[in-house]
């Protein structure tokens, strides 16, 4: 009988996600048995929306080799989107899941449109450039949401921008069962928040299928040589803007998704919260865990997301560790001779588990 033989790839994309749903059954046993207080439970939705966005970066950063600041844009066009979505259909679809799902779908499908009419000019571009430009857009559409006002009624939707800051939630025109969804500047108000941990879990699982599919496949091999040697792909007639374009997009989808299923767990929320710190946030993530290391940055968010909460028994001195921590994690990552131990002692694992198995 042949034995089945399995990558090394493809071994370490189901060993990720078997340690993500094994993470999933015990924080749900925790949780329904009480083991989590109301502080550690609020924090599951946010932390799995973090994670998607860390992997999703990670394909832009990583896989790709191009560095994006604007990130937490995308992520702000799902969440607004997805709570549209979703109150809007509240009284045409009562149930929470579906208009959860739908909303995160809606959410990735804006957010992939706008990646990629922003992906048309801002990929041509390489290095500090990218990253400048990427920023400027982040930067515009958190601007452009907080101008806008959007209101549902009998008639449907009624959207406006207020641009000069004359127009108010009046100016919507809205019928006596109508109610204003997003005023603007104080952003979306009175959310029902039907996010829940099983949903976050569920986007992380298609979340890594699509992007552990991606690498594997012969798409990402392509996408991988314009990283690694722009010209030398192209010489051998692969598409540079195509791939580019196509990660770009992915990523960016993939945010929009977590964006909507975030938005969807607060009441109120409002776009100075997807500012250019929540696209440092993320991209340290991704740094820490290693770029192109999937599971390292699904790790990195857990911990770092986590650890502030950890050490809000140290007070004012919680911030300072939680610095150390992150300089200590950055030193040891890329230190070489670390690096090496580190080889060095899997290869002693590989070899004794081979003389096992040659002894069996």
């Amino acid at each position: 009988m042949k034995k089945l033989s399995i990558s090394k790839g493809t071994r370490s994309d189901l060993l990720t996600c078997a340690g993500v749903i094994l993470a999933f059954v015990v924080v749900s046993a925790l949780k329904a048995n009480g083991g989590l207080n109301r502080s550690q439970a609020g924090m599951l939705v946010p932390v799995c929306c973090y994670i998607v966005m860390a992997v999703s970066l990670n394909l832009t950063v990583g896989i790709l080799g191009d560095l994006s600041l604007g990130h937490a844009g995308f992520m702000s066009v799902g969440a607004f989107t997805g709570i549209i979505t979703a109150m809007s259909l509240a009284e045409k679809i009562p149930s929470a899941p579906l208009r959860l799902a739908l909303a995160m779908v809606v959410g990735a499908v804006f957010a992939a449109v706008i990646g990629f009419l922003i992906g048309i000019p801002v990929l041509r571009l390489s290095g500090d450039y990218l990253a400048i430009v990427t920023l400027a857009f982040g930067e515009i559409i958190k601007e452009l949401i907080t101008c806008l006002l959007v209101g549902v009624d009998e008639r449907g939707l009624h959207v406006i921008f207020n641009f000069n800051g004359s127009r108010n939630a009046n100016d919507l025109n809205l019928g006596a069962a109508g109610r204003v969804i997003v005023k603007g500047a104080q952003g979306a108000t009175g959310t029902q928040t039907i996010a829940t941990f099983t949903a976050g879990f569920i986007l992380i699982m298609i979340t890594l299928v699509v992007v552990q599919n991606l690498i594997r496949s012969r798409q990402g091999r392509a996408i991988m040589a314009v990283r690694d040697n722009r010209i030398a792909a192209e010489a051998v007639g692969i598409s540079v803007t195509r791939y580019k374009m196509m990660a770009f997009v992915t990523s960016a989808a993939l945010a929009g998704a977590a964006g909507a299923l975030f938005g969807l767990n607060y009441s109120n929320l409002a776009a100075t919260k997807f500012d250019f710190n929540t696209s440092i946030l993320v991209l340290v993530f991704v740094v820490l865990g290693g770029l192109g290391n999937i599971r390292g940055s699904i790790i990195a968010t857990v911990v770092l997301y986590i650890l502030p909460e950890a050490l809000r028994g140290f007070a004012n001195y919680r911030m300072l560790i939680y610095a150390v921590v992150l300089i200590v994690v950055m030193l040891t990552t890329n230190n070489p001779v670390i690096k090496s131990y580190r080889d060095q002692w899997q290869q002693k694992l590989r070899r004794e588990k081979g003389r096992e198995a040659n002894a069996a």
